[in-house]
């Protein structure tokens, strides 16, 4: 099974690619024409020379193989906006995106989920979790954060507005934007799981294992929530792969610099190769973490192994 998911995400990468490539090919203009119109200096014989020797004067196949194998031996090229190798842009944008976005994501799981159970299995207590998730929900990610600021930054001054620590992941960095993100997606795990919960425990075999003199406790995690946990790992691998394209508002707002505005900067810079790179890192994480929930599900749900 896992070694067949592994070659569809392969083949998905690469229809991805070459639809990408294609569609920036089909774009009008191209880098060449950005560095003319940026500096007038440049002639039409310098151009030519530009487009021969990155290879934008050979047919689209041509261009689009030669990429591709150089991808496929480990060879990003560079960064025309940011004259860099493609690696070294990628490699802290990333690692500062997965700290953001995968310490907010764990959070906003955690508290979700016991949210979830609190409704479920307390009647009582679901109408101040649906308030607590219909706040959640409205509150914009921007207003949010610059809230955030003014209260903890500006007025109490505990912790630092914006920016990244220049070593380490500066976690007193890290608090306001995790917070933010996990408080802007608590509210879809905390409606999920207490929609779930609530249908499991109305399950035939949940009165048997209470009949057993299962207590509420061992009922609700161990019986119940294996089994309501499904849908919520798949969101959860979805929002992983969303969140790993970089949390674009979050990161301004907080001036960090992740994947969010290294691929905003690349898509309106015509920064083509780090934009295809940066496109397929996202598509990567998304699947794989799709794959890591459907492992997590088939060893939740016995009846899932068998198919």
């Amino acid at each position: 099974m896992i070694i067949r998911r592994l070659l569809q995400i392969a083949l998905t990468l690469a229809i991805l690619s070459f639809c990408a490539f294609a569609l920036i090919a089909l774009m009008p203009g191209d880098p060449i024409e950005v560095a003319i119109a940026g500096d007038p200096r440049l002639t039409a014989e310098d151009a030519a020379h530009l487009r021969a020797l990155h290879g934008l004067d050979r047919p689209f196949t041509e261009r689009y193989l030669a990429w591709a194998s150089g991808l496929l031996r480990g060879e990003f090229g560079y960064s025309r906006l940011f004259a860099q190798p493609v690696a070294s842009l990628l490699r802290p944008a990333l690692l500062s995106t997965l700290a953001l976005a995968g310490s907010a994501l764990a959070i906003a799981l955690v508290a979700g989920v016991a949210l979830g159970a609190l409704a479920a299995s307390r009647p009582r207590a679901a109408p101040l979790v649906d308030a607590i998730a219909v706040l959640g929900q409205a509150m914009p990610t921007f207003w949010l954060g610059i809230l955030l600021i003014i209260a903890f930054a500006v007025t109490l001054g505990w912790l630092p507005a914006g920016g990244s620590a220049d070593h380490g992941l500066g976690l007193t960095y890290l608090i306001l934007p995790v917070t933010t993100l996990a408080i802007a997606n608590l509210a879809a795990y905390a409606r999920h799981s207490a929609a779930s919960l609530e249908a499991t425990l109305a399950e035939p075999w949940i009165r048997t294992a209470r009949a057993r003199g299962a207590t509420e406790r061992g009922v609700l995690w161990r019986h119940a929530f294996p089994n309501a946990a499904l849908p919520i790992l798949q969101i959860a691998a979805l929002d992983a792969g969303a969140l790993a394209g970089g949390a674009l508002v979050t990161e301004t707002v907080f001036a960090r610099p992740g994947m969010g505005k290294l691929l905003y900067d690349a898509v309106m810079g015509n920064d083509t190769n780090l934009a295809l790179i940066a496109l397929l890192l996202v598509a990567l994480v998304t699947m794989l973490a799709t794959l890591g929930a459907d492992l997590a599900q088939r060893a939740l749900d016995p009846r899932l192994r068998e198919r």
